[in-house]
């Protein structure tokens, strides 16, 4: 077979085969092969397809292929019955998809006539907001028209720039002629520039040598943390050099000060817009400016005489006794009782005089006639001695001093004794004589000066007898509300005067001598932020703003959706406002108003009772009283906006006012506790006219790294603190961007309604504090100590912060109240600052843990603090008062027992 298979490959040829056998034997079987499959793939399927469909069609069970047979024969085959339930049920299937076609082609159908419907409606929609817009844009742009007839243009000023050599000024007639139009260059000082300030370093010149140590390192502390210095001298507005206090042994000869002084680097020539300050620590310091040619430069010291002194130019200064030490508030007496041991008092000796009077006695009617005597202190003598002798009232007078008396100039009383006795005395006296030098020439000098910072220190109100004299900073502060000044002529009815002013007459001018005191005399920081801010008013150059408090943001995770706690959405038929959807809108900012400068009037802050007024003052420049008023955020002139009107309902749904739009941000001070925090802010959901919620973490742990905050559609900021304090809350922070401020704990419980009608309030008094929680004080007589009380009650003299509202930058009068009291911010005080409105008694957080106030020992602590408070102030400055702001819409539960308060509506 293999040699047969070979040789047909090989084309049939091989052992003499023939190849045309092959080729025929192959034709055969291909034909015989197609033929079968033709057969097989067309007969077969015809067969077959004839009795598939002739199985239905016949008639009796004979006929029947697979039908049944008889006797319970199969009749059918299973996998045929089987293919026939599938073709039934996909047959039904197949129905009931065309139905739902059918049924959706038609809902199709429907939805596309109302997409075309749409369509149209989204059409003639934009044409009528195009038409809007266009109506809007005419609008404003009329509007724009009418406010720019109607009012200036306003633009910053070009800035003044002084040429590169200071053009000489106009040459005074002499030096005593110098006043600020002719002897200060005001192109250095634009209202734009801030009042930059330069000041020498004194150890780079010989002089610097000499000065007093204690008073150079004082002066140096507070020149490195005052805001107005600079250090780039050619942008300064003034130069300021220090030349005393100067020790005796090496003290430089007037002319040497002088070519010192002249070589300074940018003395100019003439020393224009310079300032020679001579600060003096004890009673003796000499004038030793006095025969020195200063030029234009302004002098600054305790020491003047009428010569040299130029009112309006040059400044008289308080001694700096507490040059390198804060005073101690603590050693300070009360100022109540009122009258003290003695009615007055007076020590001193006087070396020289300009002529006796014991060679020379005349008569009050010769001095009538016109021959006066030539020295009035012999008179006072007599005349005070006279007082003390008749015993009517205990006074104590001493004109010869039991010790050596202090140096002093011609003619001026020197100083008896240490300074402690000095003060002992004082400490007993409810007036301080204070007399004048004899020689009229010498118009302040330090002893007086002295004897003021004395008086004014331990609360004994200054009589001072001479009305020529030059008191410190005379120009800007009225001494007539803290000292008596008579005319020496009127000793004789000086005792009479003293005794007929009444004790709240006498209380009043104390505690404005305690204030003056405080503010402008008792710190080295103090005097010289004082004498910038006198020199800063008269050119006319507003402060510099508060600085704002620069917030460390924690960050966190939010995303948990606030819900809304139904206590704090049931408002009954209250409609609060709107729920703002725009953007946080925040406060218009003037930072300065320039037109201070043709407005500045006086107006009276110091006569308000007590030093608590203190609150629009800034911490680094005391301003002075002709220029009280708002600074930073929030000064200048506002829009006035139309109110709504007096209906209820139209007046619940819009604030009104002359600041119609106006939004506020809560402060919440917190530590520790999530979960009343997390509550806390999530009952802020939905509340109106809220702009941010700025969380202060008073902790210094984190917080958790999972904890979700809630979204309560404002930002919520997380502000971290260098250390934990209660008053964190009262801190400007940068990311408060509105002037109305809710200071809340994170556990008080405040329903919506109750924070509306509190914010409402607090816009009809913007400098007040106006909050809901009230307490007041109360004497307790067995152990002779002052409570702390938080009872209900229809009298208060507090409002608790934990729950307040207030302006963005008045809680900075806090850190200028006494440095002891630093640390009490806990409370405000009801000195015609605070205002309490009522709430629906829903305040306390009925869900909360263990709150501050449940502690044994808080009233305690509260009791000391109360105490301490007022021992260093004095006196008791709080105040109790009725009032209280109520709402008419408000249904208050009051108790039984408490149902006869008054309400102030």
């Amino acid at each position: 077979l293999m040699s047969g298979y070979t040789m047909l490959r090989n084309g049939g040829v091989g052992n003499g085969g023939q190849p045309w056998v092959l080729r025929w034997s192959s034709r055969i079987r291909l034909t015989w092969l197609s033929f079968t499959l033709f057969v097989i793939l067309v007969f077969f399927p015809l067969i077959a397809h004839y009795y598939l469909t002739t199985i239905d069609d016949a008639d009796d069970a004979g006929k029947r292929i697979f039908g049944p047979r008889a006797g319970n024969e199969l009749c059918e085959v299973k996998h045929v019955q089987d293919l026939c339930r599938i073709r039934e049920s996909v047959s039904e299937e197949l129905l009931q998809l065309e139905a739902k076609r059918q049924e959706l082609n038609s809902e199709i159908a429907k939805l596309n006539l109302k997409i075309e419907a749409c369509k149209k409606s989204i059409e003639n929609a934009k044409q009528d907001l195009l038409q809007l817009k266009n109506v809007i844009s005419q609008t404003e742009h009329s509007y724009k028209e009418l406010m720019a007839q109607n009012q200036p243009k306003l633009s910053l000023p070009i800035r003044l720039l002084p040429d590169k050599d200071d053009a000489a000024l106009p040459l005074p007639k002499s030096n005593r002629n110098c006043r600020l139009h002719n002897c200060f260059d005001y192109s250095r000082c634009p209202l734009t520039s801030g009042f930059p300030v330069y000041v020498y370093n004194s150890d780079d010149y010989p002089f610097g040598s000499s000065l007093d140590p204690l008073i150079k390192q004082a002066f140096e502390a507070t020149v490195r943390t005052n805001v107005y210095v600079t250090e780039n001298a050619n942008i300064a507005c003034v130069y300021i050099i220090l030349v005393g206090e100067m020790q005796e042994p090496v003290m430089p000869k007037p002319t040497e000060l002088e070519q010192q002084l002249h070589s300074l680097p940018y003395w100019r020539t003439d020393g224009h817009n310079h300032l020679i300050i001579n600060l003096s620590r004890k009673s003796e310091t000499q004038n030793l400016i006095y025969n020195i040619s200063t030029g234009r430069a302004m002098i600054a010291q305790s020491t003047f005489y009428d010569a040299q002194y130029r009112p309006g130019f040059d400044i008289v200064v308080s001694p700096l006794v507490h040059a390198m030490s804060e005073p101690n508030f603590l050693e300070i007496p009360p100022q109540v009782p009122v009258k003290r041991k003695y009615l007055f008092s007076f020590q001193g000796e006087k070396i020289e005089s300009l002529r006796s009077s014991l060679q020379e006695v005349r008569s009050f009617e010769e001095e009538i006639e016109g021959n006066a005597p030539a020295d009035y202190d012999d008179r006072i003598i007599t005349t005070l001695k006279a007082v003390q002798d008749s015993k009517l009232d205990f006074v104590l007078v001493e004109f010869t001093c039991k010790n050596q008396p202090k140096a002093s100039l011609p003619t001026e009383w020197a100083l008896c004794g240490e300074r402690d006795d000095r003060l002992e005395l004082l400490k007993l006296s409810t007036f301080a004589l204070i007399i004048t030098p004899g020689d009229t020439r010498l118009v302040i000098s330090a002893g007086c000066a002295m004897r003021l910072f004395e008086a004014l220190e331990v609360g004994a109100i200054p009589v001072v007898l001479g009305e020529q004299v030059q008191l410190p900073y005379n120009d800007v502060i009225r001494w007539n509300e803290a000292a008596l000044i008579i005319p020496k002529p009127r000793i004789t009815e000086v005792h009479f005067l003293l005794r007929s002013i009444s004790d709240n007459d006498l209380l009043a001018m104390r505690r404005q001598g305690r204030f003056l005191w405080e503010t402008y005399f008792s710190t080295s920081d103090n005097v010289f932020s004082t004498v910038l801010a006198i020199i800063r008013t008269r050119i006319q150059i507003p402060a510099a703003p508060i600085r704002e408090e620069p917030a460390v943001e924690i960050p966190h995770r939010s995303g948990k959706a606030a819900g809304t706690d139904p206590n704090m959405a049931d408002n009954g038929d209250l409609d609060l406002g709107p729920v703002e959807t725009e953007p946080p809108y925040a406060s218009p900012k003037y930072l300065r108003n320039f037109t201070l400068t043709a407005m500045d009037i006086y107006r009276n802050w110091n006569s308000a009772p007590g030093p608590f007024h203190l609150f629009p003052y800034t911490p680094f420049d005391p301003v002075l009283p002709s220029e009280a008023k708002f600074l930073g955020s929030g000064t200048g002139f506002r829009p006035i906006g139309g109110g709504a009107g007096g209906s209820g309902k139209e007046f619940q749904a819009a604030l009104g006012g002359n600041v119609p739009r106006e939004q506020f941000t809560v402060v919440m001070l917190t530590y520790e506790r999530e979960e009343v925090l997390m509550n806390s802010l999530e009952r802020l959901n939905g509340l109106p006219y809220l702009n941010k919620v700025v969380v202060v973490w008073n902790s210094p742990k984190l917080p958790s790294e999972d904890l979700l905050w809630p979204d309560i559609g404002v930002p919520i900021m997380v502000v971290r603190t260098e250390k934990n304090s209660l008053n964190n809350r009262f801190l400007p922070w940068d990311q408060i961007d509105t002037e109305a401020i809710l200071s809340i704990d994170d556990d008080a419980h405040l329903r919506h309604d109750e924070i509306m009608f509190g914010f409402r309030v607090w816009r009809e008094a913007r400098d007040r504090i106006v909050g809901f929680p009230g307490r007041y004080h109360a004497w307790d007589l067995p152990h002779q100590s002052w409570l702390y009380n938080s009872n209900y009650s229809c009298e208060l003299s507090m409002v608790l912060t934990g729950a307040a509202f207030f302006h963005k930058f008045n809680p900075r009068w806090i850190p200028s109240v006494p440095s002891p009291l630093a640390g009490l911010g806990t409370v405000a005080l009801t000195l015609c600052l605070s205002w309490q409105v009522t709430s629906r008694w829903t305040f306390r957080c009925p869900g909360c843990p263990q709150a501050l106030s449940h502690d044994d020992s808080h009233f305690h602590e509260r009791h000391k603090c109360i105490n301490f408070f007022v021992k260093v102030y004095g006196y008791m400055p709080l105040l109790y008062t009725q009032f209280r702001v109520d709402s008419v819409l408000f249904k208050t539960r009051l108790p039984h027992d408490k149902t006869k308060c008054f309400k102030f509506i």
